[in-house]
């Protein structure tokens, strides 16, 4: 098994499922004690922002802002670098806990041993 779980996310409300699946997954990895990583990309880079996960609803799904605060809880979040910078997010205005950072730092969390690295 896996010991750590890293999770690319590109959709956010635009494929609302797509969206909630990335989210759930991490979320349970997370739960279930392992080590979990995901990244905000493309639109779901809106989610790094305090309030922005209250807006996403999506039936018969968790809320997101419960999902967040559970893979916090257990991993990190990530929002890509130039994702950010296309959405002039600054690293003042995420949530706390969240952290800016680039294809670097992806390629360099997903090329070590042990890791799963999953794009939804």
């Amino acid at each position: 098994m896996a010991k750590k779980l890293v999770i690319k996310v590109t959709a956010g409300a635009d494929a609302p499922e797509r969206c909630s699946q990335a989210f759930t997954v991490a979320s349970v990895a997370a739960a279930s004690g392992v080590e979990v990583s995901l990244w905000l990309t493309g639109e779901s880079a809106w989610f790094a922002l305090p309030g922005r996960a209250a807006e996403f609803a999506l039936p018969h799904s968790a809320p997101l802002p419960d999902l967040i605060e559970a893979i916090l809880a257990g991993g990190t979040i990530t929002l890509c670098t130039q994702c950010a910078a296309r959405r002039d997010i600054g690293q003042k205005d995420v949530l706390e806990g969240v952290r800016i950072a680039g294809a670097q730092v992806f390629v360099s969390e997903i090329m070590k041993d042990g890791v799963q690295a999953l794009v939804y």
